[in-house]
């Protein structure tokens, strides 16, 4: 007997293959892919089974370059961060966050985490360790060898000392407290107006 076609979305298809929808339009358009339906508003409908048949033996493996910043006011170091990491990969997929190096709540770190535990990476490219987390990047880097995932930090010269590293750390501890604690006062006083 067989199976009734069970449709996801392309949102759905992109979260399963650990891709974006950008990239999952643009290989519709060079014929790696189809959609099997489309709804009367003419979104994509992928057939289930068949994208789980597809991918199931290898799913197609990405070179992801990762750029972070810590607050509005570097959105121009995020731009050279993203345009270093296109000059060595110019065929990357790209995931640009803006948060803090102690926040493990981005939206683009949960991107690439799940594309990590997908398996959808092949290669993990940073401009510095720590544009990933400022703490726990370690872990992350023991998933990525457990997977298979190559790391690659452009510029891995560590010239600070250890006690330049540690005052560092301890200013961006200090700078994530100011802010929550900032941010916390700024929302009670506009509550109460």
């Amino acid at each position: 007997m067989k199976k009734a076609a069970h449709y996801w979305s392309i949102g759905k298809v992109a979260r399963y293959l650990g891709l974006s929808v950008v990239t999952l339009r643009r290989w519709e358009k060079e014929g790696k892919l189809s959609s099997d339906n489309r709804t009367f508003g003419n979104h994509r409908r992928y057939d289930a089974h068949r994208i789980q048949r597809l991918f199931q033996k290898q799913k197609p493996k990405a070179i992801v370059g990762y750029a972070r910043v810590s607050s509005h006011d570097q959105k121009d170091d995020l731009e050279r961060q993203a345009e270093t990491l296109k000059t060595y990969y110019p065929n990357a997929t790209f995931i640009k966050d803006l948060g803090s190096g102690l926040n493990f709540n981005k939206k683009g770190l949960k991107t690439l985490l799940t594309m990590i535990l997908n398996q959808a990476i092949d290669t993990l490219v940073l401009t510095h360790k720590d544009r990933l987390l400022r703490f726990g990047s370690e872990l992350i880097f023991k998933l990525c060898k457990h997977f298979g995932i190559r790391v690659v930090i452009l510029n891995q010269q560590n010239t600070q000392n250890f006690e330049e590293t540690l005052s560092q750390d301890v200013i961006e501890l200090m700078t994530v407290f100011c802010a929550r604690l900032y941010g916390s006062r700024s929302h009670k006083n506009r509550a109460s107006v």
